[in-house]
């Protein structure tokens, strides 16, 4: 491959998602480098007072300040629109500063934005508490049923927001439906991908408009930074998402950046092998619990959709005890899988969303939500399956299942 192949279209549109995960956007410098390197750098220097004239200006490609570019970033961005399918990516520190700066770009006082009521707990903060702050108007809809969504659009409906699967109710959005629903409209849709990314679903091909990811999650995939990613059409993100970006400042440093590109050379094998982990340690939990909501399983009531949009059930999935004191007790029981809020981590790792990331909701609307006191959200990681199957078991055991 050449210094310069990774930013060439007309060749890595062509290459199959697991070589675009590997090697798309790599840019080489002079010393020829095969990882890609890590630019540590806050500024940039020019030969002439003329040449950072025209920089600035636009006139003249080159970097002028890494809240702008950074050659780092660059290479992850041009690698996660390969993957996405997307014409342009732009990232950001975390996952909630994609999805801030996905909705504030774009929304203006007076404008009206339709939500699916579930959602991780900061996304629907944005929608019932941040958006309304700015005199954007906010309803929230059960995803699943298309008929509210239709029935939610006023004439100054901007946006559509929704993620699918969902956190952590695992609520499946019809992706086709749902933004044919908004193009008829003139509505943005913008899609919180983070439970699958476009290893396992690419919600460009059915129609979205705009895709906005925590990276932190299984992009990264082993636990060690924050961040996020916003993509759309090159129109979308030069002209209305980064003037917010420069202006704001949500920016995604350079050593978070390389490490998130060293995290997806591995994320299709990964996205993978959880989700048949997930598959089998759903199957065995299945018949010890109250409830569970597992997309990969015939159970769930959206199991077709989901796996009509999908390749791949994904590594986590929800299921449910009798209440929180049964909960709590099964988490202390755990002795190989973390207790910990994160999730597409490469470990398996359980939490009570409860408590932890929906504590901020009311409970009114966790109830409308569906999430219960006795649910727990589990990421099943890269362990063997029938271990992980072992310490549930046990600590089912433990607390009378």
């Amino acid at each position: 491959m050449k210094k310069t192949t990774g930013f060439d279209r007309s060749k890595t549109r062509n290459w199959r998602p697991a070589t675009q995960a590997v090697r798309g956007g790599t840019w080489r410098s002079e010393h020829g480098e095969t990882s890609e390197a890590l630019f540590l750098t806050s500024g940039y220097t020019y030969d002439s007072a003329e040449e950072v004239a025209a920089r600035f200006a636009g006139e003249a490609q080159g970097m002028t300040y890494s809240r702008l570019q950074n050659p780092t970033v660059a290479m992850l961005e041009e690698r996660i629109a390969l993957m996405e399918g997307a014409e342009a990516c732009r990232t950001q520190a975390t996952g909630m500063a994609a999805m801030t700066t996905a909705l504030l770009c774009q929304l203006f006082a007076g404008d009206h934005v339709v939500a699916a009521k579930a959602a991780f707990g900061s996304c629907r903060w944005l929608v019932d508490t941040l958006l309304p702050r700015f005199a954007i108007e906010t309803s929230v809809v059960d995803g699943r049923d298309l008929d509210a969504w239709k029935a939610a659009i006023k004439p100054n409906t901007k946006l559509f927001f929704f993620e699918t699967p969902a956190n952590p109710t695992m609520d499946i959005v019809d992706l086709q439906a749902v933004c044919d629903l908004a193009k008829a409209h003139g509505i943005t849709t913008v899609v919180d991908n983070a439970f699958a990314t476009a290893a396992l679903q690419r919600p460009l091909e059915f129609g979205a408009d705009v895709v906005a990811y925590s990276a932190t999650k299984l992009m990264e995939g082993q636990g060690r930074v924050l961040a996020g990613a916003v993509c759309g059409t090159e129109k979308f993100i030069n002209e209305v998402l980064l003037p917010f970006q420069r202006n704001t400042g949500p920016n995604l440093s350079p050593f978070n950046a390389w490490v998130v590109l060293k995290g997806l050379e591995t994320l299709d094998l990964r996205a993978r092998r959880q989700s048949e982990n997930a598959l089998a340690v759903g199957k065995a939990v299945e018949g010890r619990v109250r409830r569970i909501l597992h997309p990969g399983l015939a159970s769930h009531p959206q199991h077709n959709l989901a796996m009509r949009q999908m390749d791949g059930c994904g590594p986590i999935f929800s299921f449910f005890l009798d209440d929180r004191a049964q909960a709590m007790a099964f988490l202390n029981a755990l002795e190989l899988v973390d207790i910990s809020n994160n999730i597409g981590d490469a470990r398996s790792l359980c939490c009570h969303p409860a408590s932890t990331t929906h504590y901020g909701v009311s409970a009114e609307a966790r109830a409308d939500m569906g999430i219960e006191e006795g649910m727990l959200r589990i990421n099943i990681g890269l362990e063997d399956p029938r271990d992980l199957i072992a310490d549930l078991d046990q600590a089912l055991t433990k607390v009378g299942l």
